[in-house]
């Protein structure tokens, strides 16, 4: 299983999403290997909660890929709401800079 599908797989299987997209940006940093992703994250779940909040949540349940696999996580994490106001946007990702655990 790849490290997008694995991503996907347990974010869904976690989070009751409306919307989930997760984008693999390797090709866009130093080594191109799967190391970066972006997620968007839509949840009903989220209501009431901080942006920290939904983050914790994100970061615990791929707590494992991000301490052995993933160099770099965007997470845009959204009620349905803020999602729909922001016309099904999410920000673009910026350039790595390089230093990934990775490289030796």
């Amino acid at each position: 299983m790849s490290m997008q599908s694995q991503i996907e797989a347990k974010l869904s299987a976690a989070i009751e999403c409306s919307y989930l997209q997760v984008d693999n940006e390797s090709h866009m940093h130093s080594r191109g290997q799967d190391s970066h992703f972006k997620v968007v994250v839509v949840s009903d779940s989220f209501n009431g909660q901080r942006l920290l909040q939904r983050h914790r949540t994100i970061n615990a349940i791929l707590a494992d890929e991000l301490s052995n696999h993933i160099h770099a996580l965007a997470i845009h994490a959204y009620t349905s709401q803020e999602f729909n106001e922001k016309q099904g946007l999410a920000p673009d990702s910026p350039r790595c800079l390089g230093g990934s655990k990775f490289d030796k």
